[in-house]
C-alpha cells in the first residue's frame, strides 16, 4: 500500500455552496465533463454531499488505473446494482472469483469460435431484413429495430435455436429489470430493495422470471444428450485448468444473463448511431454501398469475406469513437492510492469518461468530425492505447469485444446495400448517458 498521507487532493470544480458540483454532474454528465474537459487537468474532485467523486480522463493516467494497478481500482456502484440482475457474471465479479470465470470462458470468444458463428449472423441478419422490407416507408425507432438483431444473434449464437420461444420474453423482461437498475442507479433517495414498494416488487419479479428461463435451459441442455455447437455448451464443457472445475449452474445463469444483455445492447446501441451519423454523411455511404459491392458481390459473407470489409470497420470505430456506447468507466479504489502526484482516498469513487477522452480536442484533429480514414491501419500508431478505448482496457477488456466488431460488419455490410434510413425532421436526438449512451427519445427514421 502507497504511504500518500502527505498528498494533496486533486484540484475540485466548483459547485452550488450547498450541494457542491455532484447536483450538476447528476443532472447532465455530458455537458458538465464537456465543461471540464479542457479547464482542469488530467485529474480531478467533483465535490458533493453525497459522494465525493473524482475524473480522471488523462490517457496516461487512465492507464495505470486500469492496466497498471488494475487491482486497486474494483468497479463501482452501478456495477453492484447490475449484480443484483447479472449475478456474479464477468461483468460484475471482482478478484480471484473473476479471473477464475474470465480463463474458464476466455476459449469461447477465440477466433475459431467465432468463425463458426458467422452463419449464425448471417442468417439473423436476413431474417431481421425481411421483417424490415414490410416497413419501407414507414417511420421506426431505429434503436429497438437494431436490438431486435442484435438479441436474436446473441441468442442464436449462445443457445443455438432451442429459444426462440422465449426470447422475446427474456427482452420484454431484462428491459424492465434494467430500467429499474438505472433507476436505482440515478437516484441516491431511491428506497433499498427490501422495501415492498411496487418499483421494488416488479424488479424481483422479472430477476425472478428471468432466472426460471435460463435454469430451464440449462437444465435441458444437462439432460440432452446432443451436442451443440453454441456459447453454452462451450461454457458447460469447459474445465479450470488449476482444479478441473467445471461451472455451477448459477454460474452459467451468470454468465447467460451477461452475455444476453452486454451481448446485444451495446452492439445495438453502437449501430444505432453509426446508421444516425451516416445519414448525415451521404458519402461514405457510399464508400461502405461500394465496398459491401464488391466484396460480397450479391452472396452472403463467408468468414474470409470479413477481413476485406476494411472501410465498414473503419467506419464502425469511428461511430465507436463519437458515440461510445460505454460512455464512462466506474471505479472504486480498494486501498490508498496515487494518481498523477494526487492522493486517491481508499473508497473514493472514480469516473473515466471514454466519451470525453474520444472527443477530446488534444488528441483528436477535427474531434467532432466523423473520419473513417482516422482507423486506416498505421494511423493510430501515434496515438496513446488509451485514446480509444470503447471496450475498455486492460485485463477487464471486454471479453466479446471480437464477436462485437464482427457482428458489427456483418449487419452493416449486409445492409448498407439494401437500407437507408433517414431521421425524421423534427425529431430530437438527446444525449441520454445512463450505464449505456442511449437516445433519450429514440431514434426516429424512415425506412427507405
Amino acid at each position: 500500500m502507497k504511504t500518500t498521507t502527505r498528498l494533496k487532493l486533486p484540484p475540485a470544480v466548483k459547485g452550488n455552496w450547498f450541494f457542491g458540483a455532484g447536483i450538476d454532474f447528476a443532472l447532465d454528465p455530458i455537458s458538465f465533463l464537456n465543461k471540464h474537459r479542457d479547464t482542469q487537468g488530467g485529474i480531478y474532485m467533483v465535490p458533493s454531499r453525497a459522494k465525493n467523486i473524482m475524473v480522471v480522463q488523462d490517457p496516461e493516467l487512465v492507464k495505470y488505473m486500469l492496466q497498471d494497478n488494475n487491482k486497486n481500482f474494483i468497479k463501482s456502484f452501478g456495477y453492484d446494482v447490475l449484480a443484483m440482475l447479472l449475478g456474479k457474471g464477468l461483468l460484475t465479479s471482482e478478484g480471484d472469483f473473476w479471473r477464475k470465470q474470465r480463463r474458464m470462458a476466455q476459449p469461447a470468444f477465440h477466433k475459431e469460435r467465432l468463425n463458426s458463428m458467422v452463419n449464425a449472423m448471417v442468417n439473423c441478419t436476413n431474417e431481421f431484413m425481411e421483417k424490415l422490407e414490410a416497413k419501407r416507408g414507414q417511420v421506426v425507432d431505429l434503436s429497438k429495430e437494431m436490438s431486435h438483431v442484435t438479441l436474436h444473434i446473441v441468442a442464436t449464437s449462445l443457445f443455438s435455436s432451442n429459444v426462440e420461444d422465449v426470447v422475446d420474453t427474456v427482452a420484454q423482461e431484462m428491459d424492465i429489470a434494467q430500467g429499474l437498475a438505472i433507476e436505482r442507479i440515478s437516484n441516491p433517495f431511491k428506497l433499498p430493495v427490501w422495501i415492498p414498494t411496487p418499483g421494488n416488487l416488479k424488479e424481483k419479479k422479472s430477476i425472478a422470471l428471468l432466472d426460471k428461463v435460463m435454469m430451464d435451459i440449462i437444465e435441458k441442455r444437462r439432460n440432452d444428450p446432443n451436442k451443440y455447437d453454441d456459447l453454452l455448451q462451450m461454457l458447460m464443457e469447459v474445465k479450470d485448468e488449476d482444479t478441473g472445475e467445471q461451472m455451477s449452474d448459477r454460474q452459467l445463469r451468470d454468465e447467460c444473463m451477461t452475455i444476453f444483455l452486454a451481448g446485444h445492447e451495446t452492439t445495438a446501441l453502437a449501430l444505432t448511431w453509426l446508421w444516425y451519423i451516416l445519414d448525415n454523411n451521404p458519402a461514405e455511404i457510399d464508400k461502405l454501398r461500394a465496398e459491401a459491392e464488391t466484396v460480397l458481390q450479391g452472396n452472403n459473407p463467408q468468414v474470409e469475406d470479413v477481413m476485406k470489409l476494411e472501410y465498414t470497420r473503419m467506419a464502425i470505430d469511428e461511430g465507436m469513437r463519437l458515440f461510445p456506447p460505454a460512455w464512462a468507466i466506474g471505479r472504486r479504489a480498494v486501498e490508498d492510492d496515487e494518481i498523477g502526484g494526487y492522493r486517491i482516498p481508499k473508497g473514493y469513487n472514480i469516473i473515466v469518461p471514454v466519451y470525453h477522452i474520444h472527443h477530446d480536442p488534444k488528441i483528436w484533429d477535427d474531434a467532432e468530425r466523423f473520419i473513417p480514414e482516422r482507423f486506416r491501419k498505421g494511423n493510430l500508431k501515434d496515438k496513446h492505447r488509451f485514446a480509444y478505448f470503447p471496450f475498455g482496457g486492460g485485463p477487464r477488456l471486454c471479453i466479446g469485444n471480437n464477436f462485437a466488431l464482427m457482428e458489427m460488419q456483418i449487419v452493416v455490410a449486409m445492409m448498407v446495400t439494401r437500407f437507408r434510413f433517414k431521421h425524421v425532421e423534427g425529431h430530437k436526438v438527446v444525449l441520454d448517458p445512463l450505464i449505456t449512451l442511449r437516445s433519450k427519445f429514440g431514434m426516429q427514421v424512415k425506412v427507405e
